[in-house]
């Protein structure tokens, strides 16, 4: 399988708008996986390394708004919601609560894959595709969700560990403030001290001294990094 393609997700009831999508991504190129439930849908994102989810909220399962407050609690994957409902309200809520973009029943291909290729270029990649990542006394299981300490589990609310998610994801690498912002926050925050009180936060859980990290260390002006050589951290 060339994973140098971007992989998609088709989630919708109906059979014939998936042969309808899965035939326009694939002639551009996606690698392309579909679901007609929620539940299959929550698996194939778990199991898989996905690029892009298109989503019809209408599911048979759950409501599309629940499988997006579910999925966005550990991943970022740009997701596009198709839907019948064109009212102002219904696409503000699923742009608040997490959506990249709405696009209305029915539409045109075109159209489709361009957005697409316009939520991919603002997407935040995972750098590592490992389902553990350890550094150092702590580990993440991107699978599970499941964060330990010195093989101790601890608990992290919802954005502590969407932020330690991201930053496991690139372990290694520095994460811009201006994105986690966008994905902590989906885009709705702006305010830089928001980030700030989140990761002193998170430091109380996963530093053994806090006012000195050397696991999740700032860089000055630019983001954060989760630091994958603990050895040679900086004190």
């Amino acid at each position: 399988m060339n994973r140098s393609a971007n992989m998609v997700l088709l989630v919708d009831d109906e059979p014939n708008t998936r042969r309808f999508l899965r035939a326009g991504f694939e002639l551009e190129g996606y690698l392309v996986l579909q679901a007609d439930n929620a539940a299959d849908a929550l698996k194939v994102a778990t199991f898989n390394t996905l690029d892009l989810i298109i989503l019809d909220p209408d599911l048979p399962d759950l409501h599309g708004r629940e499988f997006l407050e579910r999925i966005r609690s550990w991943s970022n994957v740009p997701i596009i919601i198709l839907s019948v409902v064109s009212s102002e309200a219904e696409k503000v809520k699923f742009l608040q609560d997490g959506a990249d973009d709405y696009l209305v029943k029915p539409f045109g291909m075109a159209e489709l894959l361009a957005r697409s290729a316009a939520v991919l270029r603002r997407y935040v990649k995972p750098t590592t595709e490992d389902s553990i990542v350890v550094t150092g006394p702590l580990s993440v299981d991107i699978m599970t969700r499941t964060v330990t300490l010195n093989r101790s589990r601890i608990k992290l609310t919802r954005k502590e560990y969407r932020l330690l998610h991201i930053l496991a994801t690139h372990v290694g690498f520095i994460v811009t403030h201006d994105q986690l912002l966008k994905e902590i926050w989906t885009g709705n925050q702006k305010n830089i001290q928001y980030l700030r009180v989140l990761v002193r936060k998170l430091r109380q859980k996963i530093e053994t001294d806090p006012h000195n990290p050397r696991l999740l260390v700032a860089e000055s002006g630019v983001g954060y990094r989760l630091q994958d050589q603990f050895e040679t951290a900086a004190e």
